[in-house]
C-alpha cells in the first residue's frame, strides 16, 4: 500500500476576494468555492461544460443561529493523497484512492456566536465528495439540525432515474423522466409501487441517476453515513436546484450531533461514458479503512434457501393458523395444530441441504424457523420474536448435525419486525446461539412500521441501529445481509462484515406484481453504487401460478437474463432463489450459476446505459477465468462484444447462456441456447438480447475447460 500525503499550502484571509479553485489529478474536474455577502457556494466543471451551477452550502440549526450566512473569514488547506487498498472482497484485487483536497474553515461573528464550520472537499479524477466538520468549540457543544440546505443545482432539465422520497422504503420500480416531470409523476410513481408510511414530499431518493442532454453521466449519492439522518434530494423544478432533505425522526428533528462531529460526505460523480459511473469508487474511497483486524471469516458465499416458495405463497412462514403467540416464552405450541404449509420443516430443510451438497453451494438459508410468525407483522408487538427458539417441526440441532456432515454451512435469518428495541436487547444472545450452532452469517429483516412508534426507517436513531447490528455482529465473527435496512453509503468498506443488503426493490417484488423489465440495468447505476445487493437472482419458473394457483404474478426477465444478473448484479453473496425442482428442469442452464464466481481480481465495463442495456466481464479471483454478464431493457438489442480483455497468447472456452430469436420476458421467457466456442483477445461477438433477457457467459483457459459441445469458433 502506498500513501502520499503532502500539505501543499495554508493562508488565512480576512475576505473572500476572488474565490478558490482547484482540480482533480487528470485537470478534467475543476471545483470553484466563494463567499457571496457570507454565504457560501460552490460549482463543479467537467472538460469545461458544467455540472453543479453555484449552488449554495449550509445547515439550519434548532435553537441557535444557522450555519448559513454571515460567513467572515476563513482558512484553506491543499493536500494530495495517493493510495492503493485492498478489499476483502471486491469488483476487483485493489482500489486506488486518489484524490486532490481543499479544507475551507469558516468563521461566523458576535451575531453568531464566533462559531467555526469547516468544508471539506475531495475532488477526484471520477468526481466529488465533501462534507461539513463541526471542531470542538465554546458555543457548540451539542447541537440539533433541523434541515441542511446543501444544493445541487443542474445546468439544465436532465433525464433521471428516479424513486420517491420515502422515509421507510427503497422498494420501488425506478420512474425515467425530466427532472421538470418528477412532480407530476409523483403520485404516480408512489402509488404504483408500495404504500409508503411517510415521504419527503417532491423529493427523490439517493442514488440519483442523470444524463444531460450534452452526454454527460451525474450521478448524486452519499458515503460513510454515520450517526446521522438519510439525505433524499427535495427538487425546486423551477429553478433545477436539489436541496438535501434529511430524514426526522419522531419529533421532526434531522440530527443531534455532539462536537466534534463531521457529516457524510455528499457526493457528485460525473463522466461523459455511462460505464465510468459504474467503475467509481468515490463511494468506498470516502469511508474509513477496514476496521476489522481478522477478516480470515469473511467469505463470499453462494446460497439456496427456503424462502422464494413462502414470497410466491407457497408455503407459509408461520408454523400454525390457529392462534397468534400470545407473548413470547407463553405460547404453547405443542397444542396447535400444524398448517400444513409451513416450509422451514426438518424434512424440507434437509432437501435444500442435499441439494446444495450435491450443487457445490456453501450454504442453505431458512426463514420461518423460530416461533412469533402467526401475528409478527402489524400488531405493534414490541416482544414478537425471540431468535433462538425453533417451531416444534423444525428440529436445529438435527439440521445443523445433517448440514455439517454434508459440508453446508447454515444462514440465520432474523425478521425484527422493525420492533428495533426487541432485537437489541437480544442481539448478544441471538449471536452467541449463532455460534454456539455454527451459523456465521445472518440476514436480518426489518418489515414494517418502526417500534418505538413515529420513527423512520432512515432517521438517524435507525441508522445507528443498523450500523450498531454490524458492529456487533463483529464481534463475534458474523457477516450480516441486512434487507429493508438503510441504502448503503460504502461501510462495507470499514465493516466488510456487512457483505450485502437488500434495500431495494429486490427479485421478491417479481412474485409481487412484478417488476419493469429494464429494472436490473437500472440498479447498477443506483443502488449499487454504495455497495452490493443481495438481489436474490436465478428465478427460472416465471409464471408464479405454477407455484400457487392464487398468485398470477410473473417475473419479467428471461432465463438468460436471471444468469447474467450473477455478473451484472454484483455481490459476494449470491443466492440461487428459485426451488430445487425448477432448476431440476433446466440443469444445462443452471451450470452457469454453478461455475459463476462470487469474487473478483478484475472488472471491464464494456458497455452500458442506465435503464436500456450493461455488460460486464469480470475475472475470478486466483484463477485465469472469466465471467460475462448482459442484460437488456425493453426492447431486444443485439450486443457487439470484444474479447481484447483476455490474455495475449491464450486460447479460451466460451460457453455462451443467450436468449433464442424468439425469446421475450412475458411470452417465451425459457427459451434460451447454449453453445461452446473457442476465444481469443482477437475474438468478437455478435449477440442478440430479448426483451427483458441477456446472456451470460463462462470463459475458462481451454487446457482446463470441458470441451464436450466445442463448435468452431
Amino acid at each position: 500500500m502506498k500513501k502520499l500525503l503532502n500539505l501543499i499550502l495554508l493562508f488565512s484571509l480576512s475576505f473572500w476576494a476572488m474565490g478558490q479553485q482547484f482540480s482533480s489529478p487528470n485537470g478534467e474536474l475543476q471545483l470553484n468555492f466563494e463567499l457571496k455577502e457570507g454565504v457560501p457556494y460552490y460549482s463543479l466543471s467537467y472538460k469545461n461544460q458544467p455540472v453543479i451551477l453555484p449552488s449554495k452550502l449550509g445547515l439550519e440549526l434548532k435553537g441557535k443561529p444557522d450555519f448559513t450566512s454571515g460567513f467572515e473569514s476563513h482558512e484553506v488547506t491543499y493536500a494530495d493523497f495517493d493510495e492503493t487498498w485492498e478489499p476483502v472482497w471486491s469488483e476487483e484485487k485493489s482500489i486506488r484512492n486518489h484524490y486532490k483536497e481543499m479544507t475551507v474553515t469558516l468563521q461566523q461573528g458576535d451575531d453568531f456566536e464566533n462559531r467555526t464550520l469547516v468544508v471539506r472537499f475531495r475532488l477526484f479524477d471520477d468526481g466529488l465528495g465533501f462534507r461539513y466538520e463541526f471542531p470542538s468549540q465554546p458555543n457548540l457543544a451539542h447541537f440539533i439540525i433541523s434541515d441542511e440546505k446543501t444544493q445541487f443545482a443542474m445546468a439544465g432539465d436532465h433525464t433521471a432515474f428516479w424513486i420517491p422520497g420515502d422515509y421507510d422504503t427503497q422498494e420501488y420500480d425506478y420512474v425515467e423522466s425530466k427532472l421538470s416531470e418528477i412532480r407530476p409523476l409523483m403520485t404516480q410513481a408512489i402509488t404504483a409501487n408500495v404504500s409508503q408510511t411517510s415521504f419527503s414530499p417532491t423529493g427523490v431518493q439517493t442514488s440519483l441517476m442523470m444524463k444531460t442532454n450534452e452526454g454527460l453521466y451525474i450521478n448524486l449519492h452519499e458515503a460513510d453515513l454515520i450517526d446521522y439522518a438519510t439525505m433524499h434530494l427535495n427538487l425546486d423544478d423551477e429553478k433545477m436546484i436539489f436541496e438535501s432533505w434529511l430524514t426526522p425522526n419522531a419529533n421532526g428533528d434531522k440530527v443531534y450531533l455532539q462536537s466534534p462531529s463531521v457529516s457524510p460526505w455528499r457526493t457528485i460523480i460525473v463522466s461523459d461514458d455511462a460505464r465510468d459511473i459504474l467503475v467509481s469508487r468515490i463511494t468506498y474511497n470516502l469511508n474509513e479503512p477496514n476496521k476489522i483486524e481478522d477478516t480470515s471469516w469473511i467469505k463470499p458465499m453462494k446460497y439456496v434457501g427456503v424462502w422464494w416458495e413462502m414470497i410466491t405463497g407457497k408455503s407459509t412462514w408461520s408454523y400454525t393458523d390457529e392462534f397468534p403467540a400470545v407473548k413470547l416464552g407463553e405460547t404453547d405450541y405443542s397444542k396447535a395444530k400444524p398448517n400444513g404449509k409451513h416450509g422451514a420443516t426438518t424434512a424440507n430443510v434437509k432437501k435444500h441441504i442435499d441439494f446444495a451438497a450435491e450443487h457445490g453451494f456453501d450454504g442453505v438459508l431458512v426463514e420461518g424457523w423460530n416461533i412469533g410468525w402467526e401475528d409478527w407483522f402489524g400488531n405493534a408487538k414490541d416482544y414478537v420474536f425471540d431468535f433462538v427458539t425453533p417451531y416444534p417441526d423444525f428440529d436445529l440441532e438435527g439440521v445443523r448435525d445433517y448440514a455439517k456432515a454434508k459440508g453446508v454451512e447454515m444462514i440465520m435469518h432474523h425478521e425484527t419486525s422493525s420492533s428495533v428495541r426487541n432485537y437489541e436487547r437480544q442481539l448478544d444472545k441471538a449471536y452467541q446461539f449463532m455460534k454456539d450452532n455454527g451459523y456465521n452469517a445472518v440476514k436480518s429483516g426489518y418489515v414494517g412500521t418502526i417500534l418505538p412508534f413515529g420513527d423512520n426507517h432512515y432517521s438517524q436513531w435507525q441508522v445507528n441501529h443498523y450500523q450498531y447490528a454490524v458492529e456487533k455482529a463483529a464481534e463475534y465473527q458474523i457477516m450480516v445481509n441486512a434487507h429493508e435496512a438503510v441504502r448503503p453509503t460504502g461501510i462495507g468498506r470499514t465493516y466488510p462484515n456487512l457483505i450485502a443488503n437488500e434495500s431495494a426493490r429486490g427479485t421478491e417484488y417479481q412474485a409481487f406484481g412484478g417488476s419493469k423489465p429494464n429494472h436490473v440495468t437500472v440498479l447498477p447505476f443506483t443502488r449499487q453504487i454504495g455497495g452490493p445487493m443481495d438481489y436474490t437472482p436465478g428465478i427460472f419458473e416465471m409464471d408464479i401460478s405454477k407455484l400457487n394457483p392464487d398468485n398470477n404474478s410473473w417475473v419479467n426477465s428471461t432465463i438468460a437474463n436471471q444468469l447474467a444478473l450473477y455478473v451484472t448484479m454484483y455481490s459476494p453473496l449470491q443466492m440461487a432463489a428459485d426451488l430445487p425442482e425448477n432448476y431440476e428442469r433446466f440443469m444445462d442452464a443452471f451450470q452457469f450459476i454453478k461455475d459463476v464466481a462470487l469474487d473478483w481480481d478484475k472488472s471491464v465495463y464494456l458497455e452500458a446505459e442506465p435503464g436500456y442495456y450493461l455488460t460486464i466481464a469480470r475475472k475470478e479471483k486466483g484463477t485465469g477465468n472469466w465471467f460475462l454478464g448482459n442484460v437488456n431493457g425493453n426492447e431486444g438489442r443485439t450486443a457487439e462484444i470484444k474479447f481484447d480483455f483476455l490474455e495475449e497468447g491464450k486460447s479460451y472456452i466460451a460457453t455462451i447462456y443467450s436468449d433464442t430469436k424468439d425469446a421475450h420476458f412475458r411470452n417465451n421467457p425459457q427459451s434460451y441456447e447454449i453453445r461452446k466456442v473457442t476465444v481469443t483477445k482477437k475474438s468478437k461477438l455478435s449477440q442478440y438480447s430479448a426483451p427483458g433477457g441477456g446472456f451470460a457467459i463462462s470463459i475458462m483457459e481451454a487446457e482446463k475447460a470441458d470441451l464436450k459441445g466445442l463448435k468452431k469458433s
